[in-house]
Order: C-alpha cells, then sequence, then structure tokens
C-alpha cells in the first residue's frame, strides 16, 4: 500500500506490558477483585461496554466492576488471551485482548447469538507508559457472536 504511514514502531517491552496488563485482568478476575482487575487503570480511564455505554473516568468504572465481582455465583469462568499488540509509540500500546468464556473443562465455550447466555468477548486497549508504569487510558469491549471475523495475523 503505497502513500500510507505505517504507526507501528520497534518497543521492546510493548509484548511485556500487555502480558503482563493481561495477567493482572485475569488476577482479578479469579479472585473476584475488582481492586485487583483495576489495578492498571488510569484515573481518566474511558471505558466503552459491550452494549455501548461509555464510562469516563475509574471513579465512575470502579463501582461497577466492584459490583460485577461480588456476585461470582454468576460469573463463568473465562479466560485472558493476547490476540495482538501494536506499539505506535514507544509509550503507547494498542492491544485486543479476547476473554473466554470457558466451559466446566476449562475449554473456550462457542459464540451464541442468545443475549441472555454468558459471552465471550474482544477488548481492545490503549496503554500508556507514564514514570515507568503502564496504565489503560481506553478500552472497549465487543461481545463475541457467531460469524465474527477472522483472527488477525
Amino acid at each position: 500500500m503505497t502513500g500510507r504511514m505505517r504507526l507501528a514502531v520497534a518497543s521492546a517491552d510493548a509484548e511485556t506490558a500487555v502480558a503482563q496488563f493481561a495477567a493482572g485482568l485475569q488476577e482479578g478476575l479469579d479472585r473476584h477483585d475488582a481492586e485487583i482487575l483495576n489495578r492498571q487503570f488510569a484515573a481518566d480511564v474511558v471505558w466503552g461496554s459491550p452494549y455501548g455505554a461509555l464510562v469516563d473516568g475509574y471513579d465512575h468504572l470502579h463501582p461497577i466492576h466492584v459490583q460485577f465481582q461480588s456476585h461470582p455465583e454468576r460469573a463463568p469462568s473465562a479466560r485472558y488471551e493476547v490476540r495482538h499488540v501494536l506499539a505506535v509509540a514507544q509509550d503507547v500500546v494498542i492491544a485486543h485482548i479476547a476473554r473466554l468464556v470457558l466451559d466446566a473443562d476449562g475449554e473456550p465455550v462457542a459464540p451464541a447469538s442468545d443475549p441472555d447466555l454468558p459471552f465471550s468477548e474482544l477488548a481492545m486497549y490503549v496503554l500508556v507508559r507514564r514514570d515507568g508504569q503502564w496504565w489503560l487510558a481506553a478500552g472497549q469491549n465487543t461481545p463475541t457472536r457467531p460469524g465474527g471475523a477472522v483472527a488477525a495475523t
């Protein structure tokens, strides 16, 4: 594609930053602890929910996650998987991370069209490094449904 700008930059630690971010999400989910789940979220994080709501700021988002985590019996087991990492600056990374709902055997559940069933999702996260620490600046979750796009390469 001639004339089209490439934004990717070499970043020695982008993959590590995203892997650590995903591990923090996993730990928070596994422990049903919103403090752990959100510990990497910036004060001015902007969050897009899977249903189109926009939540502006940690102080608004955190209570929502506290509510979700307070009912572990309603939450299916899930696993986070890093799908794609793109460093667009030394201190800015865009990552796609899947949250896969698991069955009783620990295997991902096939996507379903029924909105009342637990769903997996793919999220796009923007991580920004400040003073040596990576923070979530923005996230957007999208439910995984049958007929979704093919995986990025």
